[in-house]
């Protein structure tokens, strides 16, 4: 394999000469570099990326950190994230942190260790470790925080307007005549949570209904605990339920067909996100579909923004990029069970 020697050597030049050209950190004449480059191009010689990034102080590397990569929500923000950030010349370094918060401060160690230049963020339920902050502001390396939004990081943050989505569905429950509406909600001490549940109730009390406690179960995003959940709440007899997410919402339908009950005959259902697939299955579920790959495209672009030397961004202040929902209408509400019921 080429060295460095050997293309110097090649094309009569200082080794000085030919990292100049390779990493552009000086002036060289046009002579000059045409003679390095067929050197280069006779040889193969491949530079040292490592080398050359900390010539450079940057590796054009993104660090990226979800919660949970099994969960059909991510691998299209993931996507978005990609396509953004390849657009803008950087290559996407991913983990999954299984919403553990040892396994997320592994990773964010190990990131910070290969020097990417900065962070999408989806943090895990519960604090960062001081140590952890403290390395961060260290090495300066931007953060964006993605989905969810933590007090313990500073910085941009791309978000969901979950509390305006889950108003939504379950003002539509509750136009549909339902009152006995149950929630599902996810993790405790994760920002996406409070604000489904803050929207939950914010439909109630625009409606007048009273919030009752226990028609709100915890699960874990995860479709056992959407099973576990679903077998508690159900012996509180709601007549509707708003789940926080896909997974548990395939848990819930399990406890349906254990209880011998089924949807939208027996119990209404509207569920967090929105896949393809959901149009075929029966009942077709009713979503609040979260923008995935738009929130991946939003996050990376933000952070490169953050970036990219003489951008404005650069130079401002934190910022907050929210992004909508939209409802989709199917068969899991209700809807044609209860037409005309309410407008």
């Amino acid at each position: 394999m080429a060295t460095i020697y050997d293309v110097a050597r090649a094309a009569k030049v200082s080794l000085a000469t030919v990292s100049a050209v390779v990493n552009g950190t000086a002036y060289v004449s046009p002579g000059l570099t045409t003679r390095v480059t067929a050197a280069i191009q006779k040889l193969g010689y491949q530079p040292n990326l490592l080398a050359r990034s900390l010539a450079k102080q940057q590796t054009h590397t993104i660090g990226m950190i979800v919660p949970n990569i099994a969960n059909p929500f991510w691998p299209e923000v993931v996507r978005g994230v990609e396509d953004a950030a390849h657009a803008a010349g950087y290559t996407l370094l991913m983990a999954s942190s299984d919403d553990d918060r040892a396994k997320e401060a592994l990773y964010l160690r190990l990131f910070l260790a290969k020097r990417v230049d900065g962070l999408l963020l989806t943090k895990a339920a519960g604090p960062l470790d001081p140590d952890l902050a403290a390395m961060l502001r260290t090495t300066r390396t931007p953060v964006v925080q993605l989905m969810r939004s933590s007090t313990a990081l500073g910085g941009d943050k791309v978000l969901i307007d979950e509390r305006e989505g889950s108003l939504a569905a379950v003002a539509h429950l509750l136009r549909l005549g339902y009152r006995r509406i149950g929630m599902i909600n996810g993790l405790d001490q994760v920002s996406t949570s409070a604000q489904r549940l803050e929207g939950y109730r914010d439909a109630l009390a625009s409606w007048h209904v009273e919030f009752e406690a226990a028609l709100v179960v915890r699960g874990d995003f995860r479709v056992e605990s959407g099973h576990a959940a679903g077998l508690e709440l159900l012996d509180r007899k709601p007549d509707a339920v708003f789940i926080a997410n896909y997974l548990m919402t395939v848990g819930f339908m399990g406890a349906l067909r254990a209880r011998h009950l089924r949807c939208p005959d027996d119990i209404a259902v509207v569920t967090c996100d929105d896949h393809p697939w959901l149009d075929s299955f029966h009942p077709r579920l009713t979503t609040v579909n979260l923008p995935k790959y738009e929130l991946g495209q939003a996050g990376a672009r933000t952070l490169v923004e953050r970036l990219e030397p003489g951008h404005p961004a650069g130079a401002k202040r934190a910022r907050v990029v929210t992004l909508k929902t939209t409802l989709c209408l199917r068969d899991s509400c209700g809807c044609d069970l209860r037409r005309g019921a309410g407008a």
